[in-house]
């Protein structure tokens, strides 16, 4: 077996997780934007933390992804 068999993560494994990361980000920018105190708007209760759950979700699966070849 070669090096290349051995790692555990493939390259689509890491372009999904990039994507995560940069879902991640997106969601925290968001929860940054709001403008009431102390973060209790719509920004920063609602939308802000379901974007950050989906980067999370989105990490899961790259974590769990099995290429088809």
């Amino acid at each position: 077996m070669s090096n290349k068999e051995k790692l555990a993560f493939k390259k689509a494994n890491y372009l999904i997780m990039l994507a995560g990361v940069a879902v991640l980000t997106i969601g925290f920018f968001i929860m940054t934007l709001d403008k009431e105190d102390y973060g209790f708007g719509f920004l920063g209760i609602t939308l802000g933390p379901i974007v950050v759950m989906i980067g999370f979700i989105i990490e899961f699966f790259a974590i769990f992804y099995k290429s088809k070849k």
